[in-house]
């Protein structure tokens, strides 16, 4: 356990500096704290307004009408979500159901395959990181209810008529055979940070919150 304690600040220094041109020299702690705190907080918000509207849809119809909503609304609860916050707003994984949800850089690559070691040891969290003229919030996702193997888990225990549906509209898929507690992707918010200078993202106060409630689905 120490042994990791030790090793997590090195992987994450490393993962920020190696082959990168970073818009400035760093981040100090204050801004990276902050920018820690802001991404949390917005991730937490986007997470739950999509575990409520996917719950809302399993309510309605069932997995396989929960599969179809996620094919169909997922992107643009987080499209709104990026109007909505001043910052561009995704899920990602190597293990992708989307083709779009990808991992597309080094730095994510090499950070899946951090958070596939440390989720051995729960020492799982977040982090934010450099890359270009980007500052770059990740936070991992897991599989931390049951409800998230009905469409994730084992493909034997996967209802047929929704792993059916699941071949249909996402053909290439590669996010089954989960167990609980898995490392189901990461939550990437990016922050533009153009000529060293630093966008700071809407925070999401009461009011803000309001705006995301509103993008709840009415089933």
């Amino acid at each position: 356990m120490k042994l990791h304690l030790l090793i997590l600040p090195v992987i994450i220094l490393l993962i920020i500096s190696c082959n990168q041109k970073p818009a400035s020299d760093k981040l100090d702690e204050e801004n990276y704290n902050n920018y820690l705190r802001i991404g949390n907080e917005l991730s937490g918000q986007a997470q739950s307004v999509l575990l409520s509207n996917v719950s809302g849809a399993i309510k309605k119809g069932g997995t396989v009408y929960a599969v179809e909503f996620c094919n169909l609304e997922a992107s643009g609860i987080t499209d709104s979500l990026n109007n909505l916050c001043n910052c561009s707003i995704s899920r990602i994984s190597a293990k992708n159901r989307n083709p779009k949800n990808v991992l597309s850089t080094d730095i994510e690559h090499e950070l899946w395959e951090y958070f596939l070691l440390v989720n051995q040891t729960e020492l799982i969290h977040d982090t934010v990181v450099i890359d270009r003229q980007r500052i770059i919030y990740y936070k991992p996702i897991l599989t931390s209810m049951q409800a998230c193997l009905q469409c994730h888990g084992p493909v034997v225990e996967i209802d047929k008529a929704t792993y059916d549906r699941i071949e249909e509209l996402y053909p290439d898929d590669k996010a089954m055979d989960y167990e609980l507690n898995e490392l189901r992707g990461m939550w990437k918010i990016e922050f533009k940070n153009e000529e060293g200078t630093e966008t700071t993202p809407n925070v999401v106060t009461d009011n803000a919150a309001g705006g995301l409630n509103e993008l709840q689905l009415k089933f």
